[in-house]
């Protein structure tokens, strides 16, 4: 499987940002955006702010904005201004086809955007959403300027912890667990033959963390796959008892037998590393670690 890679932004590239999902809070929303006006001009509509209950507003608002920032041809990227929850009532209306690429920057809810980016033929960014740059070290928002202008980003990435050794590649996919999940079945789940898979999530208790995994399971995906790379999994403890998130997903890791290194520093944490979703990577799990190849196959 080859993607498209968007064209590298240019500092002072236009840019959209868009709220396609949950509602905005404005003073972190505020913050992030000082971030990314230092590096491109940022283009945003009247409604970004709105709220229609847990909704950045109505579906046709946010549907209208989105897709005016994809048919847009002087817009080079878009970037989601948050996640929340919203983002899979706009797929079956989206437009992609027969549109020229563009990099999608985003993670979490945004999930559901990059599998309809990724069925489309289309690599993306799974990488802060603007409400999160204001909180993130200068070391992470660089890597996510490096990726989008020149290519290199974070080449060499480090998790914590190896659940089943041995090594793999194939094209990183994926994202956030609970929206991945909620993709099986649909047209909008991207294709996971040979992929490395990449999962984060946050605030889910172990019994559902398993029962999403149980469907990914049930489903076949981990049987199309080459490995599995865990970010960040956040606020995901049982209240009491030993059973941690990581020992119930090594076991879980276990048994699909596929290579898999958790605590890569990408998700909900304080740390969200930029990576492009559809390149292709390679998992070293004994040293933990995972690598993009830059067009190497």
């Amino acid at each position: 499987m080859s993607l498209l890679c968007p064209k590298p932004l240019c500092p002072g590239d236009a840019v959209a940002v868009v709220a396609p999902a949950g509602v905005v809070a404005s003073t972190p929303y505020e913050e992030g955006m000082k971030f990314l006006q230092q590096h491109y001009s940022a283009r945003w509509g009247r409604g970004l702010l709105s709220q229609a209950g847990y909704l950045a507003g109505s579906d046709e608002r946010r549907l209208e904005e989105l897709q005016m920032a994809i048919d847009d041809e002087d817009i080079k990227a878009i970037f989601a201004a948050r996640g929340g929850y919203g983002t899979m009532r706009l797929l079956p209306k989206l437009q992609l086809q027969g549109r020229s690429p563009k990099w999608l920057v985003g993670f979490s809810d945004i999930t559901a955007l990059h599998g309809l980016w990724q069925r489309t033929g289309w690599q993306s960014l799974h990488g802060p959403v603007v409400t999160q740059m204001g909180a993130l070290g200068p070391e992470d928002l660089q890597s996510m300027l490096d990726t989008l202008e020149r290519g290199s980003g974070n080449s060499r990435l480090l998790g914590t912890h190896c659940l089943v050794p041995g090594t793999a590649s194939g094209p990183l996919l994926g994202g956030n667990l609970s929206v991945l999940c909620h993709l099986v079945g649909t047209p909008y789940m991207p294709d996971m033959r040979g992929a490395i898979l990449l999962l984060e999530d946050i605030g889910e208790a172990p019994y559902r963390i398993d029962r999403m995994w149980t469907h990914l399971r049930l489903a076949g995906v981990f049987k199309h796959l080459s490995g599995i790379v865990l970010g960040s999994f956040l606020e995901c403890e049982e209240k009491r008892g030993d059973n941690t998130c990581l020992k119930l997903l090594g076991s879980l890791a276990s048994e699909t037998g596929l290579p898999c290194v958790a605590g890569f520093p990408i998700g909900h944490g304080t740390r969200n590393v930029a990576v492009c979703l559809g390149s292709q990577v390679r998992l070293s799990a004994g040293s933990l670690r995972l690598t993009c190849l830059h067009g190497e196959t």
